[in-house]
């Protein structure tokens, strides 16, 4: 029974985290997609360009903190050593504050030294606008991680739906007032929305944490600040350090994708970055699946460390295979959804762009998030266990990967910007398999990966065929008929028009999820706990009449 509870409290904290997921994720589908078709292929270069600069400094800055935090405060909980807990966290938040205004400063007073190495000075006012929510995003952390330790997601999830919200609706507003006057404006003012959202959403948790911070008495002496630093360092160096290398990774490939099309293939900085702009474009798309993981990787160390320590190795696997279970069902028909409709996908809701290079970009980049999910659910479960050096390692060689790839296919006139694709898939699918090999190989009582991969990958890949062929046959029906018909100057039919793609498409879609759904029941790949995972599993899994 008491097993049971543990294994409900986990399952519950993941459902409100994908649960805010999910609806950050519709949010943030209508600020990039719309956004992306307002800035243009050059504008959302700048914009991709100066979040690429963000996410090193913040990763940096937050990466590994949260996750010391969350699971220093799991332990000092489940031991029932509150005064520890509190002390903890105003170490933490004193960090935080100190590695958020460095960020801040760095970014608002170097953004045209550091746009100028990358080679795209455009984006300058971009990072500029972005410099203030470095240190909004690092304070806000502090609380995520203290809310996780105890369990409680909702202020997590709330705070992300604000922020989003916030960002949508100023974001949008700013681009479109301001693309008139220039592409880096634009950029900028889009920008300038996530930045004010970051800050709302900080007020909120500061609200909600003064109303909800739990102040309970306990007789345990904390060990000193000094102390609690030095272990959250040791816990967070490596994980930062790890994550970091993914960020400074893309950073350093935006500088090399755009310095490799001006210098290989002689393109102006406006041409090149108006290439690279196809890329940020669809690479909104392919991070989809892997922000679906977010919720169990922030849950699955905490849950993880609070069993160890109650020595429960049994609980410990059991929520890893659990969680990485579900990821799969969810990674894997996305990834292959993306790749099987990646031309009509693009064509859909990026019209302006080089279908020829969005959709190539997308086809690769679909697989490719498929490793990437893989990639996170095992690093937070090595981090759960100890391991906290070996992820940093192996996403170290995935980075010279991908750098080598990308320099000598971006160099190459007939691939360019999808030899950035290319080397994206190479990269994380080489860390992704090192990384279920070491699991399989140190960790005690491993996930069992024929129960994770196995009758998912057989449903996924029906799936994304019955997808294309529907896709394919209603493209056809519709070719067909007068009004879905695209004709150039002379009356020449070229193909189809918007509409018809676009009821073809989610035509396709519709039948892949059917056909999934279908499959996965009748496979029996998903239980009842892998249900509870999901917002309103356990209804899901009545209608489904799965136990």
């Amino acid at each position: 029974m008491a097993d049971q509870a543990k294994k409900s409290t986990f399952f519950g904290g993941v459902a409100t985290l994908a649960t805010g997921v999910v609806i950050v994720k519709l949010i943030g589908a209508l600020y990039k997609i719309p956004l992306a078709n307002i800035l243009g292929e050059e504008g959302n270069s700048y914009f991709t360009t100066a979040y690429n600069i963000y996410n090193v400094f913040l990763t940096i800055s937050t990466a590994g903190l949260p996750v010391a935090l969350s699971k220093a405060v799991s332990e000092a909980n489940a031991l029932g050593r509150y005064n520890q807990v509190d002390r903890v966290f105003k170490v933490a938040l004193g960090t935080f504050l100190a590695l958020g205004t460095l960020s801040t400063l760095i970014m608002f007073f170097g953004a045209e030294l550091i746009t100028a190495v990358i080679g795209s000075t455009g984006a300058s006012a971009s990072v500029r606008a972005l410099a203030f929510s470095a240190l909004f995003v690092c304070c806000m952390a502090a609380f995520r991680g203290y809310f996780q330790g105890h369990g409680n997601m909702a202020p997590t999830s709330k705070s992300q739906i604000v922020e989003a919200a916030i960002k949508l609706l100023l974001g949008l507003a700013l681009a479109a007032l301001l693309v008139q006057q220039s592409k880096e404006l634009a950029s900028a003012g889009a920008i300038l929305g996530v930045t004010c959202g970051s800050l709302v959403a900080l007020v909120y948790l500061l609200f909600t944490f003064s109303r909800q911070r739990e102040r309970r008495t306990s007789n345990d002496r904390p060990v000193s600040s000094k102390r609690i630093f030095l272990s959250l360092i040791s816990v967070a160096i490596p994980i930062t350090i790890g994550s970091s290398v993914t960020n400074i990774v893309y950073l350093i490939d935006n500088g090399l994708i755009l310095n490799q099309l001006q210098n290989a293939l002689g393109m102006t900085e406006d041409a090149a970055n108006a290439l690279y702009g196809n890329y940020g474009a669809v690479s909104s798309l392919y991070q989809l699946p892997s922000a679906l993981m977010i919720p169990f990787t922030a849950s699955i160390l905490p849950a993880v460390a609070a069993a160890r320590s109650r020595r429960d190795q049994r609980g410990a696997s059991r929520v890893s295979e659990s969680a990485m279970r579900i990821g799969m069902l969810l990674a894997l028909p996305a990834g292959f959804g993306l790749t099987a409709l990646a031309g009509p996908i693009t064509a859909m809701l990026y019209p302006g762009y080089d279908n020829n290079v969005a959709g190539g970009c997308l086809a690769w980049l679909g697989i490719a998030s498929i490793f990437v999910c893989i990639m996170l659910l095992s690093n937070s479960i090595l981090q759960a266990h100890g391991m906290v050096n070996l992820p940093v390692v192996i996403a170290a060689i995935g980075g010279v990967i991908k750098l080598v790839v990308n320099y000598v296919l971006v160099g190459i006139e007939s691939i360019n910007v999808v030899g950035a694709a290319i080397g994206t898939l190479c990269c994380f699918a080489v860390v992704a398999i090192m990384d279920l090999f070491v699991i399989h190989r140190i960790i005690p009582a491993p996930p069992r990966m024929d129960r994770i991969f196995v009758k998912p990958l057989i449903a996924s890949g029906f799936m994304a065929l019955a997808a294309w062929a529907c896709h394919g046959l209603l493209a056809k029906v519709l070719g067909l008929l007068s009004p879905f018909q695209a004709t150039d100057a002379a009356g020449v039919v070229t193909g189809l028009t918007g509409m018809g793609n676009a009821i073809a498409t989610l035509g396709g879609i519709g039948i892949g999820v059917v056909v999934y759904v279908v499959l996965i029941v009748a496979l029996k790949a998903i239980s009842k706990d892998d249900l509870s995972l999901m917002p309103k599993g356990d209804k899901l899994a009545k209608i489904l009449r799965i136990s």
